[in-house]
C-alpha cells in the first residue's frame, strides 16, 4: 500500500444561467507530487521543507529487488531525495556510496541551480530488508536500483532534462560502476577522489605512502607513527579512559585497535591534508599525543558500532570494490612481523567471501575503450588518489577528462581550483548540457 503524505484542496463550482448550463471540463495539470505519487515503485512520499535553492523538495521511497536476478527474494525500500527547481532544468544524479544525510544542493547542483536526485545506496540506513543477504550486496544489483530510479523520475516529471551523475569517493566508484552497466541511462558524469582498486589490499597504496609530498614531510609522518609506538602504554591508558567515558568498543580488542589506529594515521593524515607543523614532536606529553593521533584518525573506523553502520562498506571493499591493508615492516621492532593486518575482521558475523577482481577489472575496460562525457576531479595529496582511474589513450576521443589539485586532499572539488581551471572544467560540462 502506498502511504502519501497530501493535503487535497476542496474545490466547489458554480453555474448560474437562465435557460442552459455549458458542460465544463477540467484540465487542471497534475501536481508533481502527484505526478511522482502515481509512479508504480513509489511505496511512499513525503513532502519536505524547502531546502539550498529548491522550490520543492520530496524524500521518496521506492519499491526494489533484493536481488535484481532472482525475484523470489523479495523486496526492500529504498530512499531517495528529490529537490526540484524547474523540471526543465537539468538533473543532478547524486549517487551516494553511503546513506543519505543531508538534502543540501551539491557543488554542481549550485553552480547551474539544477534540479538534484540524492539516491541512497542500497542496505544503508534504513534503505534495507529486515534481514540481508549479504550476497546481494553487489555493485550491479545497486546500479539496476539506481537506473530503476533515474528512468521513474525521468520518465514522471523531467523527460526533456539532461542527467548527470555525480558522486564522491565511494560514490565516485557507485557512479562508475552504474555507467558500466547503464552507459546511456545518464548523459554524462562528474566523479570525485574515488579510486579504481584492482586488489582487495592494493599495493600501490603502498608506494603511494612512500611517495607522497615532500621527503621530509613523509618522515616527520613516520617520526609521529614511532612516537606513538614508544607510548603506547600511555596511549593505551587513554584510550581505555576514553573507552570508559564514550563506552566504545572494538571488535578485535583495544590493544589491536590501537596499534590499527597508529598504522592508519599514515593514510589518514594524507588523505584529509592536515597541516605538517600540527604534528607533535619528541618530548611531547602522551596526552598531546594522543589528542592528535585521534584528531587525525578518530574511532570511526574501527569501533564496534561505526563498524556496524559501516557494515555494507566492508563488505563492498572486502568483496568488490577493494581497500588496503596496513604494511607492519617500517615498525617491525614493535610487531615482531612483516605480515600486511587486513580487514578480514570487518566481514559481518559468521560469513566470508572471496574477493572478486573481475568488476573493477570490467569498469576499467569500459573506461579504457567505450566510456563517453566523463570528468574524473582527483587531489594529488589525497591517498585514495593511490588507485585513481588513469584514462586511456582515447579517452579524449570519448570526452574523458581526468583534473589533479595539486596537493589537494580528499576534500577537492571542482570548487578547489584556481578559477582559470574551474571555467575550464565547467565549459566541458555546459557543452553536456547543451
Amino acid at each position: 500500500m502506498k502511504l502519501f503524505k497530501i493535503l487535497i484542496p476542496l474545490f466547489i463550482l458554480s453555474a448560474v444561467s437562465c435557460k442552459s448550463v455549458a458542460p465544463i471540463t477540467e484540465t487542471t495539470e497534475k501536481s508533481n507530487f502527484e505526478k511522482l505519487a502515481s509512479v508504480k515503485e513509489v511505496v511512499k512520499i513525503e513532502k519536505r521543507k524547502a531546502s539550498s535553492h529548491f522550490n520543492e523538495n520530496y524524500e521518496i521511497w521506492f519499491k526494489q529487488p533484493i536481488d535484481h536476478n532472482d525475484a523470489s527474494k523479495g523486496t526492500y525500500n529504498q530512499r531517495v531525495f528529490l529537490g526540484l527547481v524547474d523540471t526543465l532544468k537539468p538533473v543532478i544524479v547524486q549517487l551516494r556510496g553511503y546513506g543519505i544525510h543531508s538534502d543540501k544542493a551539491s557543488e554542481l547542483a549550485s553552480h547551474y541551480q539544477a534540479n538534484q536526485l540524492t539516491i541512497e545506496h542500497r542496505y544503508f540506513n534504513n534503505s534495507r530488508p529486515e534481514k540481508i543477504d549479504w550476497n546481494t550486496l553487489t555493485i550491479e544489483n545497486a546500479a539496476k536500483d539506481q537506473a530503476r530510479i533515474i528512468n521513474a523520475i525521468r520518465d514522471a516529471i523531467c523527460p526533456n532534462s539532461k542527467f548527470i551523475s555525480t558522486g564522491i569517493s565511494k560514490g565516485c566508484q557507485t557512479t562508475m560502476a552504474h555507467r558500466r552497466y547503464f552507459p546511456k541511462n545518464v548523459d554524462a558524469s562528474v566523479c570525485y577522489v574515488g579510486p579504481l582498486n584492482f586488489k582487495r589490499e592494493d599495493p600501490r597504496i603502498f608506494e603511494f605512502l612512500k611517495n607522497v609530498g615532500t621527503k621530509e614531510e613523509r618522515e616527520k609522518v613516520k617520526a609521529f607513527q614511532n612516537l606513538c609506538f614508544e607510548n603506547r602504554a600511555e596511549l593505551l591508558k587513554l584510550m581505555k579512559k576514553a573507552a570508559e567515558e564514550k563506552q566504545l568498543t572494538w571488535k578485535f580488542g583495544i590493544e589491536n585497535a590501537l596499534n590499527y589506529t597508529i598504522l592508519e594515521y599514515s593514510f589518514a593524515f594524507w588523505q584529509w591534508g592536515f597541516d605538517i607543523n600540527s604534528i607533535p614532536i619528541e618530548n611531547t606529553s602522551p596526552k598531546a599525543i594522543y589528542k592528535h593521533l585521534i584528531d587525525v584518525v578518530g574511532y570511526s573506523f574501527f569501533e564496534a558500532s561505526s563498524v556496524k553502520s559501516l557494515q555494507p562498506y566492508f563488505w563492498a571493499a572486502l568483496t568488490e570494490q577493494g581497500i588496503y591493508g596496513y604494511e607492519t615492516k617500517p615498525f617491525k621492532k614493535y610487531f615482531n612481523t612483516d605480515e600486511i593486518l587486513k580487514f578480514d575482521w570487518a566481514f559481518p558475523e559468521g560469513i566470508t567471501k572471496p574477493f572478486n577482481p573481475k568488476p573493477m577489472q570490467e569498469i576499467k575496460t569500459f573506461l579504457d575503450t567505450t566510456a563517453e562525457k566523463m570528468i574524473f576531479i582527483y587531489g594529488e595529496y589525497d591517498s585514495w588518489s593511490a588507485t585513481a582511474v588513469n584514462l586511456s589513450n582515447t579517452a579524449s576521443k570519448r570526452e574523458l577528462y581526468k583534473f589533479v589539485k595539486p596537493k589537494g586532499n580528499h576534500r577537492t572539488r571542482i570548487n578547489s581550483f584556481e578559477k582559470e581551471k574551474q571555467n575550464e572544467i565547467y565549459s566541458i560540462i555546459d557543452s553536456w548540457l547543451k
